[in-house]
């Protein structure tokens, strides 16, 4: 697996040039424990309660393009501090990146205070991205009943000889993409509107689509 190491400190002394030098080498050999290929080590000499970091965007970068999958820290108050750490541990979990950490030599266990903060977070923003998907899914019900056909948005790109494809408004799949709803929440939205498609259907013309 492949893993990415940050290292923090909160000021630009000198003296500090160490610590990152210390948690570089802790880490790496947590990683050696674990037989973790570290594919990139970043350090940083900046604030915890500071989210606009160049290294954490190079981190996010290598993850959400699934180039690693781990992320090591010698602790987590070096990923961040207050609501800036609960927004990357909200954001690397979403990805499904494992974390480990040097002072548990091993995995990372939140506190029960910060595991309880991301429950909650992770709560409201399902319910935030259900409310999104049910305005969608009225407007566009209401559209339909005022005589908007968006049959008449499909471009010839689902024109396609031989057997007769399935027709669905592709361009409506792209823009509920776009607001990050999933396939599935896609699909219900098209079945909904008496659109019989499969979700497996919906996924395949979108990527012809976005390859066009």
């Amino acid at each position: 697996m492949n893993a990415i190491i940050y290292c923090r400190v909160s000021t630009d002394k000198k003296t500090q040039e160490t610590s990152l030098a210390r948690q570089k080498q802790e880490l790496l050999r947590l990683a050696d424990k674990y037989h973790l290929n570290v594919i990139e080590c970043i350090e940083e000499q900046v604030s915890g309660y500071e989210i606009d970091r160049d290294g954490i965007f190079e981190m996010l970068d290598y993850f959400s393009n699934n180039k690693a999958q781990c992320l090591l820290i010698q602790d987590e108050t070096r990923l961040g501090r207050g609501n800036t750490k609960i927004a990357l541990f909200h954001q690397l979990q979403k990805l499904n990146i494992s974390i480990y950490t040097a002072i548990h030599e091993g995995e990372l266990e939140l506190a029960e205070s910060d595991s309880m903060v991301l429950q909650i977070v992770g709560i409201v923003e399902e319910y935030q991205r259900k409310i999104h998907n049910m305005k969608i899914k009225r407007g566009m019900k209401k559209a339909i009943s005022e005589g908007y056909n968006p049959r008449q948005n499909l471009s010839n790109i689902n024109q396609a000889p031989g057997r007769e494809r399935i027709s669905f408004p592709i361009e409506e799949v792209v823009r509920l993409r776009s607001n990050n709803l999933t396939f599935d929440e896609i699909t219900k939205t098209l079945n909904g509107l008496g659109y019989n498609v499969s979700k497996a259907t919906v996924h395949r013309r979108y990527r012809e689509f976005q390859n066009t």
